[in-house]
């Protein structure tokens, strides 16, 4: 009788783990088959092949603070690899900043009004929008950006390196002196390029290391030649690489219980994938989700209208292109402007955007620019989600099997 009772209860118990590995086949099922309807592909597709030579010389010249006007900043002081490739900051400070992370707001730099976005899988086949309004875009047949039809190139990417050196308190310093520069203007930036493109050809490392990989004399090299070569090295550097999450769908890989719980609702009900889609978990379009405000904001006076600013369509104010998802776990803070620290806040600023916020302790202009960006959120999918705790536990632990680690690790070296 005995062996009767402990064999139907090994019976009983093999029926239960039989069904919950069948869930669990079926589960991942779908996640794999949701994955590659929203655009996932193999990382070696996203991949563009570089010069190792000048990837090399392009590490270097992103490490070097002669690119700034005032010899202060280098590409890599807010982009640097314990930051995810960000530099931790809501906003980011440019010139006149010492150290890196929070000893640059610490020494007084100057605030650049937005987030710095990270570089992972910038430039990589099919990566053409850039920065936060997309300021450079060349997902048309026609290139669009601050150079209008006079861009240095047709290399969205290359057009891109272009204009941080170029930014009042990004890379040039806002000073009497140099008022002769700041103009934004096409005519004063190729000033402002020839004389960067003097101190390279005048260093001793740096112009004849270039000119070799650009297979070209010294004397020759120009400003476009140091910025292919920038592009080049963040294309090989931040290139998006095999993760835990492409292992699972495109190989034998597995997720944890959590993991596969957190990809269903990114891709099912949180509705995170309909924008967070593609090869880059980003549509690289623009929309409207209504986090704080920090800082003075592009506009000044605490307000940022985003997309607004590049195509003066009021459909597009407050707008702002769907950050990629890759090492987001390292990327804090977070949004435009950096006014989340935590993911998981983020995530749920998304869904439930009163949240975050307490309008009594807003300025009544304040108040007033966030019912607006309220009012253009409130006709997006993402209106009337609801989330729980542990779904954003789980969200949180999906994410994270999108991580990985670059190539080359960035310093600032002059």
């Amino acid at each position: 009788m005995k062996f009767v009772i402990r064999f139907a209860f090994f019976c009983v118990a093999a029926a239960i783990a039989f069904g919950a590995a069948r869930a669990d086949g079926l589960r991942e099922a779908v996640l794999r088959d949701a994955a590659l309807d929203a655009g996932l592909i193999p990382s070696e597709e996203t991949y563009s092949a570089q010069p190792d030579t000048l990837v090399a010389v392009g590490k270097r010249l992103f490490e070097s603070r002669l690119l700034s006007l005032d010899n202060d900043t280098a590409c890599a002081s807010c982009h640097l690899d314990q930051f995810g490739s960000a530099d931790g900051l809501a906003n980011a400070i440019g010139t006149e900043g010492e150290g890196i992370g929070n000893a640059r707001v610490l020494n007084g730099g100057d605030i650049v009004p937005r987030n710095a976005l990270p570089f992972w899988g910038r430039g990589g086949v099919g990566f053409n929008v850039f920065f936060w309004d997309g300021k450079v875009d060349g997902s048309s047949d026609v290139l669009v950006s601050q150079f209008g039809d006079e861009a240095p190139s047709l290399d969205p990417l290359v057009v891109a390196v272009h204009l941080p050196p170029a930014e009042i308190g990004e890379m040039v310093i806002d000073r009497n002196d140099t008022q002769k520069l700041q103009a934004e203007e096409v005519e004063t930036a190729n000033r402002l390029y020839e004389l960067l493109a003097d101190r390279i050809r005048a260093d001793e490392k740096l112009g004849p290391d270039l000119a070799l990989a650009r297979s070209i004399s010294v004397d020759d090299l120009r400003f476009i030649d140091i910025a292919e070569a920038i592009a080049s090295f963040i294309r090989f550097n931040f290139r998006v690489k095999n993760t835990t999450f492409h292992d699972f769908v495109f190989g034998t890989g597995k997720l944890s219980t959590e993991e596969l719980k957190g990809g269903l609702l990114f891709y099912g009900s949180g509705g995170c994938a309909g924008c967070h889609n593609g090869p880059y978990f980003s549509d690289l379009k623009f929309h409207a989700i209504p986090f704080p405000q920090v800082g003075f904001g592009r506009n000044g006076f605490g307000v940022d209208y985003g997309r607004f600013n590049v195509t003066l369509d009021e459909a597009d104010r407050y707008k702002f292109r769907t950050p990629p998802l890759y090492n987001v776990l390292k990327t804090s803070p977070y949004s435009h402007s950096g006014s989340i620290v935590d993911l998981r806040d983020a995530i749920r600023v998304h869904l439930d955007p009163l949240f975050y916020v307490d309008p009594q302790s807003m300025s009544p202009n304040d108040r007033t620019d966030f019912y607006e960006r309220l009012r253009i959120w409130s006709s997006s999918p993402l209106n009337g989600v609801v989330i729980n705790e542990d779904d954003l536990d789980a969200i949180v632990k999906f994410l994270d099997v999108l991580s990985y680690e670059s190539s080359l690790q960035v310093e600032i070296v002059d």
